[in-house]
C-alpha cells in the first residue's frame, strides 16, 4: 500500500425507512461485525453510526476490500447496504471517532456514495462504489462491481443464509451440518446465489487493487 493512503468505507440501508426496525438491527449486527472485522484485521477502527443508517470505518489493507464488502453484506442480512469507499489520505492520527476524521479518503468515499444514491455511474442499480485520484482504477473497479452488483441484487434470502455459512466454515459439510439440510442443498443453494462469482470478483478484484494501488 502506498505510504499514507487509506481507505474510508461510507455504508447505509437500502429503503431503511420500509423497516421499522432498521437501527435498532444495524446496530446489533454492526457490533458483532466490528469485532470479528478488528479481530481479522480488515478494518482499522470499529464501525461507527455517524446519521441515521449511515455508517463508517477506515479498513486495513487495500486488497483486502473485496473480502471485507462480501463479508459485510453477508454480516448484515437481512439488512441490504450501499457501500462508497474513499481511496486517499486521511487527515491527523487515526483513532476512534471515525466520525471526527477528516480527509481526502473521506471526501471520495462521500462522492462514490452519492454516485450511487443519484444513479450517476451507470444505467442499472448498483450497490458499491469506489473512487480515488487514479481514474482509470475508477473506471475498472466500478465497472467489475457494477456487473458482480447485478448478480447480488438477485441473490435470496435463503441463498445468502448459505453464503454466510459457508463464508465463516468454507467448506460443504460443516455447512450443511449448521444449516441442517444435505450437502446438495447448500451447494445449490451457493451455485444459485452466485457464490462462486462473488468469491471469484474477491480474488480478482483484490489482485487488481494490488497491482495498480499497492
Amino acid at each position: 500500500m502506498a505510504d499514507g493512503i487509506y481507505a474510508v468505507l461510507i455504508a447505509d440501508i437500502v429503503a431503511s425507512t420500509a423497516r421499522r426496525d432498521v437501527r435498532a438491527l444495524l446496530r446489533k449486527n454492526l457490533t458483532a461485525a466490528s469485532e470479528k472485522h478488528l479481530r481479522q484485521k480488515l478494518i482499522r477502527l470499529p464501525y461507527s453510526v455517524t446519521a441515521g443508517d449511515e455508517f463508517q470505518t477506515i479498513t486495513a489493507e487495500l486488497p483486502a476490500l473485496p473480502a471485507l464488502i462480501l463479508d459485510l453484506r453477508s454480516a448484515l442480512r437481512p439488512l441490504s447496504l450501499r457501500v462508497g469507499i474513499g481511496i486517499g489520505r486521511v487527515s491527523g492520527r487515526i483513532q476512534p471517532p471515525v466520525n471526527q476524521l477528516t480527509g481526502e479518503a473521506f471526501e471520495l468515499a462521500r462522492r462514490a456514495i452519492e454516485s450511487i444514491k443519484e444513479g450517476r455511474l451507470f444505467k442499472f442499480n448498483v450497490l458499491t462504489a469506489f473512487a480515488s485520484g487514479n481514474e482509470d482504477f475508477n473506471e475498472t473497479i466500478n465497472l467489475i462491481y457494477g456487473l458482480h452488483d447485478t448478480l447480488v441484487l438477485q441473490i435470496t434470502a435463503k441463498q445468502w443464509e448459505a453464503i454466510a455459512a459457508f463464508l465463516s466454515r468454507q467448506t460443504l459439510a460443516p455447512t450443511a451440518r449448521r444449516l441442517k439440510v444435505d450437502i446438495s442443498t447448500v451447494s445449490r443453494n451457493l451455485k444459485r446465489g452466485y457464490y462462486w462469482q462473488l468469491a471469484e470478483t474477491v480474488n480478482r478484484a483484490g489482485s487488481f487493487i494490488e497491482r495498480t494501488l499497492g
